[in-house]
């Protein structure tokens, strides 16, 4: 069961929801997710299965693509349609020329605060738990980047973008930070999430799909292997003693390894760059550990062991 699933979660749920109904159905507890979905969002979630939890590091941190509807005219406590208007109700929409000049501003790097009502923390609590008590709390702004954002159609007051993002971007500060920037207010009315890296949403299934698939035992259609994650990354095949010296921590040398992936790939490389990161695998094809260049001397140190059995 060790893998990743590509799930479609429905409207209504929380990501918490999802992780306690997947172990219902597959009752097992060593089960996360790659990124949080807002119970009114829908959309790409990736759950990790068992080892794979422990590649979050990696899956966490992945760009990601949302179809975003916005509402003008007022904005919410929550940024949201969910929430509470905060602002009186404005009818001056702006021109199609105004709200693309605000769109176009929104690219690229951004220090964006994220929204009262979310699960951000603040010494050790998240800020919801304020927002609910009427605390108010000044988080400094984080660093964000917005590869596009591409205005889809404008029908005042509604407003359809598509947003290529990076980790860790809150769609409703976006939301209420354009409806700021043209003196209208704004709240988010409608998201969903259609790619988390190199996975998109047509290849993913919904909760009943993946109840019924895995009562037919075919684990093999909705869980993607330990072995087919992180493709970016150069696969180096262990010979039996790399193996075992892979799964104890131990340091790998070129004398370990029975082939490379990449002709590329240089394990003595004198090369500056010591954060370049390597897939080792048993001679069985089962992935062992991920490893960096040593920063001193020769070969290659596993910094997270996957399969120490």
């Amino acid at each position: 069961m060790d893998g990743m699933i590509l799930v479609d979660k429905e409207k209504g749920l929380s990501s918490h929801g999802i992780i306690s109904k997947l172990r219902n159905i597959f009752q097992i507890k060593k089960i996360g997710h790659f990124g949080t979905l807002d119970p009114m969002a829908t959309g790409l979630m990736l759950i990790a299965i068992e080892r794979a939890t422990k590649l979050s590091p990696f899956l966490s941190k992945l760009n990601k693509v949302y179809l975003a509807s916005i509402r003008f005219g007022y904005s919410t406590d929550t940024y949201d349609v969910t929430g509470n208007p905060s602002s009186q109700i404005n009818p001056n929409y702006p021109s199609e020329k105004n709200l693309l000049g605000a769109l176009t501003k929104m690219d690229g790097d951004l220090l964006q605060v994220p929204p009262p009502f979310s699960a951000k923390k603040y010494k050790g609590k998240p800020l919801y738990s304020f927002a609910r008590k009427n605390i108010e709390i000044n988080l400094p702004p984080s660093k964000i980047f917005i590869h596009y954002i591409d205005l889809l159609s404008y029908k005042p007051p509604m407003v359809d973008v598509e947003i290529k993002c990076s980790s860790g971007t809150y769609i409703r500060s976006i939301a209420h930070d354009l409806g700021q920037s043209l003196g209208c207010r704004a709240h988010l009315f409608n998201l969903k999430r259609t790619e988390v890296g190199p996975y998109k949403l047509p290849n993913s299934f919904s909760l009943e799909e993946i109840k019924i698939l895995f009562h037919e035992n075919k684990f093999t259609k909705f869980i993607i292997p330990l072995e087919q994650l992180l493709a970016q990354f150069p696969k180096l095949i262990l010979n039996e003693t790399g193996a075992t010296m892979a799964k104890n921590g131990n340091f790998i040398f070129p004398e370990n390894i029975l082939k490379i992936t990449s002709s590329e790939t240089i394990i003595n490389s004198n090369s500056e760059d010591k954060e370049n990161i390597f897939r080792l695998f048993s001679p069985e094809g089962k992935l062992m550990a991920l490893a960096k260049r040593c920063e001193k001397g020769k070969g290659l140190h596993p910094f997270l062991v996957i399969d120490n059995t």
